[in-house]
């Protein structure tokens, strides 16, 4: 594995020197004046269930074949928006330094939000948790970028900051999907309209350094706004399309759907998740939009995302959002319901159930 590692880091070298040589005998030099910017976003906000449960994090609800407790929980079993009552969501600072020929971004993140988005890090550095992305990257040429350093995935629909997503509470395919990488990246974009990514980069979410010396692979394809995506690792594969079409000039719709292979478990049973969701969004004005998500999620062995005994755990999740912008802020009034064939979910008695309803109402401001 080693092996091909180095193979592939001289292969992508040759290529930057083949384009180097290629933009120098066919483009004008220009001045190269970087700029400094910077830019992020802040959100906080409410969130209670309707019916089928309480707002308990975390509450055990019985036992497995094994004797293990089982744990209900009182959110939505996907990532973030999941605190009850007035809750943070995460202050995100971005700085950019930016010339021709390339440029640095440092991405911190602080809040719950943001220790959900890293939740990998610290393993070695005190300051690890607050970093969300920190990475170079040069412009070889006009269609060619090398990037090193820690990057958001670009696996899946939706993304860690609020303000890139519509639906302020996430998929679960987003949720047990990767967050990030760390690793060595091309992409190019092509006069045809086509891009390709090709990567190189430690096992998923391990973004400060390898410490098992594995390394992944990924590759992406795009065109006329759709990606087909893969990951691939000792034991691991992962296939990811993404993409959206502009029905009209007030009507978007986007799909997202994803395979994982994880290998077996200890009792045999194959490991991983797949799931599709359909995204529909209605501009009704220019500050008022609405829009709704339906995903089907499975979870091939319960204990990879639901921690349940039970295989083939699938769960159904409709989520219907409303947003309302002034100038930088956007107020999100959110109606989501779940349904889980487990009984994952706390009732109001405290006793488990497979159902739940909540409401989210989130005030996002980016900047």
């Amino acid at each position: 594995m080693k092996l091909i590692v180095q193979k592939l880091i001289f292969l992508l070298l040759a290529v930057m020197v083949v384009n180097t040589a290629y933009a120098q005998e066919n483009s004008v030099e220009e001045t190269d004046k970087p700029t400094l910017s910077f830019s992020g976003s802040a959100d906080t906000y409410f969130r209670t269930n309707l019916s089928g449960g309480t707002n308990d994090l975390v509450t055990p609800v019985g036992q497995d074949a094994d004797g293990n407790d089982i744990f209900g929980t009182g959110a939505p079993a996907s990532s973030f928006a999941n605190l009850p009552g007035f809750s943070l969501g995460m202050a995100n600072l971005i700085g950019t330094y930016e010339g021709n020929k390339g440029g640095v971004v440092a991405d911190l993140v602080f809040g719950p939000r943001g220790s959900d988005a890293v939740f990998d890090s610290p393993r070695y550095s005190n300051s690890g948790s607050i970093v969300n992305q920190l990475y170079a990257y040069w412009n070889v040429s006009d269609n060619a970028t090398i990037t090193m350093g820690n990057f958001n995935t670009f696996l899946g629909y939706e993304v860690i900051s609020p303000t890139a997503n519509f639906n302020y509470s996430t998929s679960y395919m987003f949720s047990y999907g990767p967050f990030s990488h760390t690793g060595l990246k091309l992409d190019i974009a092509t006069e045809s309209g086509f891009s390709i990514m090709a990567a190189i980069l430690n096992p998923t979410d391990i973004t400060e350094f390898n410490p098992t010396g594995d390394y992944f692979f990924g590759a992406q394809l795009g065109y006329g706004g759709f990606y087909l995506n893969g990951l691939f690792g000792d034991s691991y594969s992962q296939f990811d399309l993404t993409g959206g079409i502009d029905v009209s000039e007030k009507l978007y719709l986007g799909v997202n759907a994803t395979v994982t292979n994880a290998g077996d478990n200890e009792r045999g049973d194959q490991t991983g998740f797949y799931g599709a969701a359909l995204y529909a969004q209605l501009a009704a004005s220019d500050n008022f939009s609405i829009g709704a998500r339906y995903e089907f999620f499975n979870d091939s062995d319960g204990n990879y995302v639901f921690g349940s005994d039970a295989l083939d755990t699938s769960v159904s999740d409709f989520t219907l959002t409303a947003k309302y912008t002034v100038g930088g802020l956007t107020i999100i009034p959110e109606i989501r319901f779940d349904s889980v064939s487990e009984d994952i979910f706390i009732d109001s008695d405290g006793e488990a159930g497979g159902s739940l309803s909540s409401f989210v109402l989130a005030f996002v401001y980016g900047f």
